[in-house]
C-alpha cells in the first residue's frame, strides 16, 4: 500500500501545477496540501494497475483546483485591466480588492519544476476557463495524453483535443517559451548586470537605453502601468525623486548565490536607503529579456512577495 510519504516526491511538480492552475503560489501550497491529504485519505482505493500515482495524484490536484476557482475570477496584472497610463506622475493607487497575480519563488524549487513558468504566460493562461486551463497544462506542459486528461477530467479524449485547440487560440499572441531568453544565458546575465549599474548610478538615460522600443512597466498591486521608453524613464526619475538615489539592486540571492530568478525569468531586488542609513527592501523586479532587450519590468511591492523568496528587509 501506497503511504503518504510516498507522495513526497511529487510535491513540488504539484505546486507549479496548482500555481499555473491558481496564479497564487500562496494558494497553490495550500491546494497541494489539501490534495495530499485526500491522497491519503483515499489510498485504499488507488488502484496501480490503472493508473500511475503521478497520474492519480494529479487526477486528484485537478479536481482541487477546479473546485477552488468555481465561480472566482482570474489573478491579472496591470497590463491585463485595461490601457496604459500616458501620465508618469499619476497616483500611485493600490487596487487592493484585485486577487492579484504572484511571482513563483524559483530558488526554493528544482530547475525541472520551474519549466515554463514565465509570469505573461500564466497571466495569459488565467484567462482561459478553470477547465480550459487544466487542459492547456496538462496536455502541453506536463505531457499527459488526451485518454490520461480525459480521466482526469471525467469527460472524453475528443472533448479534451477539442478544449485544447480553443486554449491554444485563446494564446495565440502569448508568445511561446523561444521569443523570451533564458535567465543563465551569458548575454542576458550581462544585460542585467548593465541594468544594475545604470539604476545604482541613477543613468536613466543608459537604463533606458536597454529596453525594448514597447517595454512594459507594471507594478501589481497599483493598476497602473506604462508601456514605451520614455515613460519608463520618466517614471525612474520619479522613482529617484521619491526614493533618492542611493540604492542597491540585487540581482543575486542574499547569501551571494544565484543568479536570482522567478518564473524561469531574471529577477532584481531593489533596496532603497534609508534615514538612519541602511537600506531597506522597496521590490522585487521581474524581467523578461527578448531580443537582447528588456521587454517588461514587473514590479512586486507586496512584503509577502519578499518573504516567499527569503529575502531580507534590511542590508
Amino acid at each position: 500500500m501506497e503511504g503518504r510519504t510516498d507522495y513526497e516526491p511529487y510535491r513540488g511538480e504539484l505546486v507549479a501545477y496548482c500555481y499555473r492552475m491558481t496564479g497564487s503560489f500562496h494558494e497553490a501550497e495550500d491546494l497541494v496540501q489539501e490534495t495530499m491529504l485526500r491522497a491519503w485519505k483515499a489510498r485504499d482505493r488507488y488502484d496501480g494497475t490503472r493508473a500511475s500515482l503521478r497520474t492519480w495524484l494529479y487526477r486528484i490536484a485537478t479536481n482541487t483546483c477546479l473546485n477552488a476557482l468555481e465561480g472566482r475570477g482570474r489573478r491579472p496584472l496591470p497590463s491585463g485591466l485595461g490601457a496604459p497610463g500616458d501620465d508618469p506622475r499619476a497616483p500611485l493607487t493600490p487596487a487592493l480588492d484585485v486577487p492579484w497575480l504572484e511571482p513563483f519563488p524559483d530558488p526554493r524549487f528544482d530547475a525541472d519544476v520551474r519549466a515554463d513558468l514565465r509570469l505573461a504566460l500564466v497571466a495569459a493562461t488565467q484567462v482561459l476557463p478553470a477547465r480550459q486551463r487544466a487542459v492547456l497544462v496538462l496536455r502541453e506542459v506536463l505531457q499527459f495524453s488526451a485518454a490520461e486528461v480525459a480521466e482526469q477530467l471525467e469527460t472524453t479524449a475528443a472533448a479534451v483535443n477539442s478544449a485544447l485547440q480553443r486554449a491554444r487560440a485563446a494564446l495565440a499572441d502569448a508568445g511561446g517559451p523561444d521569443e523570451v531568453a533564458e535567465p543563465e544565458d551569458p548575454e542576458v546575465r550581462a544585460l542585467v548586470q548593465r541594468y544594475v549599474r545604470a539604476f545604482e548610478t541613477a543613468d536613466v538615460p543608459a537604463l533606458v537605453r536597454l529596453l525594448a522600443a514597447d517595454a512594459v512597466l507594471e507594478m501589481p498591486p497599483v493598476p497602473l502601468w506604462f508601456r514605451g521608453r520614455r515613460d519608463y524613464g520618466l517614471f525612474i526619475d520619479r522613482v529617484y525623486e521619491m526614493r533618492g538615489m542611493d540604492c542597491r539592486m540585487l540581482d543575486r540571492l542574499p547569501d551571494g548565490t544565484g543568479p536570482l530568478t522567478a518564473n524561469g525569468q531574471p529577477a532584481l531586488v531593489l533596496y532603497t536607503r534609508e534615514p538612519d542609513g541602511g537600506h531597506r527592501v522597496h521590490s522585487l523586479q521581474l524581467l523578461t529579456v527578448a531580443g537582447g532587450l528588456i521587454a517588461r519590468n514587473v514590479v512586486f511591492t507586496d512584503p509577502e512577495v519578499f518573504a516567499m523568496f527569503g529575502l531580507p528587509e534590511r542590508i
